[in-house]
């Protein structure tokens, strides 16, 4: 696990990060997002109180775009955003003193901000088990919709909190469409590489991403899942 936390200090953090990201600031700690004005996915992150200021706990790997964007919105709002060297642990055995719930799904247990380190938990096998995507896995910057990925499954999004960044197109993927795409559980005999395309008689299934147990995460068009897929040399089939 390679987490960055960055924290948004200021009087108006609340505001400043309610009208950007898709879940409500003023029920954190949650998971959010924040996506690009046409609603696709750039970085997802939990979002943790911590005395007068909010920290962002992200993929290492988006925290310096996340804080370039973040700066971008900034204009005027009485806010503070720096990246700190401060660490996080996680697990699912007992948790220690201090530590918080994880918001996605009680299964993956909890994160203490200030640890370090794993309990030695299969995440992958907890993921694949109740359909929870992953940063840079399953979640790709400007491709994904975080629908599709199961962010109202998850927590990562309200539809009552108002505007933020990409509301429109999120909001009219909800109340307008019947999700045609989207992360699902599939049976795996072999395995193949992440991002494997998927096929069924020669059409196009989706993308296979991880895998563990026999079972796999794939991004798939529903009518198209069967009893006879391929990834590569791998064969799937609806879980």
């Amino acid at each position: 696990m390679t987490r960055q936390i960055i924290r948004v200090t200021g009087d108006d953090r609340l505001s400043f990060l309610q009208g950007l990201v898709t879940n409500d600031v003023t029920r954190a700690p949650c998971w959010a997002a924040l996506l690009t004005p046409q609603g696709k996915y750039l970085a997802d992150f939990l979002i943790v109180p911590d005395n007068d200021a909010l920290l962002l706990d992200v993929e290492a790997r988006l925290a310096d775009d996340l804080t370039r964007r973040l700066t971008m919105y900034k204009l005027r709002s009485k806010v503070g955003i720096e990246v700190t060297d401060m660490t996080v642990a996680r697990g699912t055995g007992p948790a220690p003193d201090g530590a918080i719930a994880d918001p996605r799904h009680p299964a993956l247990g909890w994160r203490l901000y200030g640890g370090a380190g794993e309990d030695g938990t299969d995440f992958d096998a907890i993921r694949v088990d109740h359909i929870i995507p992953e940063t840079l896995v399953e979640l790709i910057p400007n491709e994904t919709f975080i629908l599709e990925a199961g962010f109202e499954r998850l927590h990562g999004v309200d539809f009552r909190k108002g505007c933020y960044v990409g509301q429109e197109v999120t909001a009219r993927m909800k109340h307008k469409t019947d999700l045609r795409k989207g992360l699902a559980r599939l049976r795996i005999e072999g395995e193949a590489p992440v991002g494997t395309a998927i096929t069924a008689e020669g059409k196009e299934v989706g993308t296979l991403f991880t895998q563990s147990g026999g079972r796999a995460l794939a991004h798939v068009r529903f009518d198209r899942i069967g009893p006879d897929m391929q990834a590569g040399q791998a064969r799937l089939s609806a879980d």
